[in-house]
């Protein structure tokens, strides 16, 4: 879920300003994010690429802020969602995680998964460099998903004493079923875009100085289908795959995060994790 890079606490990000230029592109700069929508196609990036875009709490909660905003661009069709500099993500940001966070805080990773889920606009995921953890949750909650040939996926929860939460649990059951979801995340190891792909997690994997071109070509073919028939075969789908395997049922799993915090074993395992990725 973390790198070392990642042990910076962040502050309280301010509500987004959104600006709208003359080309009719509309814009909201967060603390972490930026938000834009022009016309039909929108793009939400992570944007803290000193530090491989940790997510803190903070930047849990203004992802679901940006979903909301997206939702009030009616004309919308289609969210890249990407990251800035190195990386997709590397996960979230344990510096900002404490056992003593508030009721609200606890759940806020739950909050922002389902605020992705329920976008009404498709959303792509642009994948490359490392893919981590809660960063992983965030390419789950998204409806397509293209990779750079080099892109790593890694779940290293467990290593770091601590549950898989955010409702990521049911997100990889839904995307590459129970057993293989088991396996990667109770034995941590680090998988490529290959074998993502293989998994049905990724919807493409393409050469990395192709990335941008692929990623076009699909958005461009969503945009050229009728809104109301896509947006609806979006909303359909979901629906189905909640009824089989519901997201809504992994609310209570950030309690058993916030207890692996104060686990003395969990503890001392994310020690020894943190020590051996700085070697």
């Amino acid at each position: 879920m973390t790198t070392p890079e990642h042990l910076a606490t962040s502050a309280d990000p301010p509500r987004p300003d959104t600006a709208t230029s003359a080309t009719s592109a509309t814009s909201a700069t967060f603390d972490t994010l930026v938000a834009t929508v022009e016309g039909a196609r929108g793009s939400l990036v992570l944007n803290r690429p000193d530090k491989l875009n940790p997510l803190s709490t903070h930047t849990l909660r203004e992802i679901e802020q940006a979903a909301r905003w997206f939702d009030d661009h009616h004309d919308l069709k289609v969210v890249v969602v990407s990251g800035a500099g190195r990386a997709f993500s590397a996960g979230a940001d344990l510096s900002a995680f404490t056992s003593s966070a508030s009721a609200e805080d606890r759940q806020q990773g739950w909050r922002m998964g389902r605020a992705l889920d329920e976008m009404r606009a498709v959303t792509v995921a642009r994948l490359h460099g490392w893919c981590v953890g809660g960063g992983l949750i965030v390419a789950a909650g998204c409806d397509l998903r293209v990779a750079a040939r080099s892109a790593r996926f890694s779940i290293p929860e467990v290593d770091l004493g601590i549950p898989l939460a955010w409702g990521g649990i049911p997100r990889l059951v839904r995307e590459i079923g129970p057993a293989l979801t088991k396996e990667l995340v109770m034995t941590c190891r680090p998988f490529d875009a290959e074998e993502a792909f293989r998994s049905g997690f990724l919807n493409r994997v393409v050469d990395d100085d192709r990335l941008d071109e692929e990623v076009e070509v699909l958005v461009q073919t969503l945009l050229d289908k009728p809104k109301l028939a896509l947006l609806e075969t979006k909303a359909h789908v979901n629906a189905v795959t909640e009824s089989m395997v519901g997201t809504g049922r992994s609310w209570a799993d950030a309690d058993g995060l916030f207890a692996g915090l104060r686990d003395p074993e969990g503890r001392a395992a994310a020690q020894r994790y943190v020590e051996r990725v700085r070697r």
